[in-house]
């Protein structure tokens, strides 16, 4: 199954002042738009619909994101429409359309609009309005409203890609959002649970509450990871995920990739989980001979499910040989792809330990790896 998120940020956002529209304003060091994207930057697909004016500051913005730029139109529908059409030749199963001006929304609020689509067409996170309602007239008082039922819609709004696209196409214009379009179509929208912390931007002082949000709801985790396997008769190691010709091979009960399990055991150390040993235990014959990529998805997956992304991975292999450098930039892409992360995430580096020690003998390589890991 394929997933898109299709960020809305056409918008001029005027209420919010500043010289620029609020997507493109600062935020704790980058622009809100940034912190939108990397929101859903794990998906298949991600789409920013923005003014043609700002195809600019759109290009800097998504630098280093697997982003698809997309002119917005008249108003919020025909920006939604416009996204929509341009996942046509590569349709995901699901869509997910979000606000740019909600930079706070956390992975439990996105992960569950996904998982209500598994038995529904369509979902939305909203809160309850717990608080009196009035109505007003001349700065006074002038009613009450009953409050059961009412609640506060929020976005990522999720729907199965071919219907929210048929009922954009069929739609007149001018809905206040996508889920109003979809019941405009007859399709029922699940409610699934909101967050107070998904805020919308719109006047200046919502940048500060935003700053706050992000900057004490974060929860970053470091851990470490270090191992080490003897040479034994062979001729290749595994090293990161990619066979490297040499005269030994590396002896270990799976296919004893050293890089790759310090990497594992970096991220079950960031999240107090153990070690390999603990989740796949040497004495069991079933992981005789496996391949340590199914270690490092294991305790990725364990990460996310946690609520975790993956900042960056670095790991250091210690050895005299075989040399490292010229294998180096596949084994940052191997590994990667195994984690579904960018280039820029891993990296993987050598060393030797000048001959001293085992390594410095040729008796087998080490490998120490670090990992971060952030929760916003």
């Amino acid at each position: 199954m394929t997933i898109a998120a299709l960020i809305v940020a056409a918008g001029r956002g005027t209420r919010a002042g500043g010289a620029v529209p609020k997507q493109w304003q600062q935020l704790g060091g980058k622009p809100v738009a940034r912190w939108t994207l990397e929101r859903f930057a794990h998906l298949d697909h991600l789409v920013l619909v923005v003014n043609p004016d700002d195809m600019g500051r759109a290009e800097a913005v998504c630098k280093g994101l697997p982003v698809t730029l997309v002119a917005g139109g008249a108003d919020r529908a025909g920006s939604v429409r416009a996204g929509l059409e341009a996942l046509v030749d590569s349709a995901p199963d699901l869509v997910l359309i979000h606000d740019v001006a909600r930079p706070c929304v956390e992975r439990r609020v996105i992960d569950t609009v996904i998982d209500a689509l598994a038995g529904a067409d369509a979902a939305a996170p909203a809160l309850a309005v717990t608080d009196a309602l009035w109505t007003g007239a001349q700065n006074q008082v002038s009613g009450t409203r009953d409050r059961s039922g009412l609640y506060r819609a929020q976005t990522p709004q999720g729907f199965r890609y071919d219907a929210i696209l048929a009922a954009h196409r069929a739609h007149p214009g001018g809905a206040a959002d996508d889920v109003e379009v979809a019941r405009a179509a007859g399709i029922a929208v699940l409610i699934t649970q909101g967050d107070e912390r998904n805020l919308k931007i719109t006047g200046p002082d919502d940048f500060a509450r935003a700053a706050a949000l992000l900057e004490t709801g974060m929860d970053i985790r470091l851990g470490n990871g270090f191992d080490v396997h003897r040479f034994c008769d062979g001729d290749h190691v595994m090293l990161c995920g990619v066979r490297v010709a040499h005269d030994h091979g590396l002896d270990g009960h799976s296919d004893a990739d050293v890089g790759m399990h310090s990497v594992t055991d970096a991220l079950y150390g960031a999240l107090a989980e153990g070690d390999i040993g603990r989740h796949f235990p040497p004495s069991d014959p079933q992981w005789k001979g496996a391949e340590s990529h199914i270690f490092l998805r294991h305790a990725v997956g364990l990460a996310r499910e946690k609520g975790y992304e993956i900042s960056n991975i670095d790991v250091t292999l210690i050895c005299e040989f075989p040399k490292i450098g010229p294998h180096a930039g596949i084994m940052m892409e191997k590994m990667a792809q195994i984690m579904e992360l960018r280039m820029d995430q891993v990296s993987v580096k050598a060393t030797t330990s000048e001959r001293l020690g085992f390594t410095g003998r040729g008796e087998g390589i080490a490998a120490l790896a670090t990992a971060a890991l952030v929760r916003a």
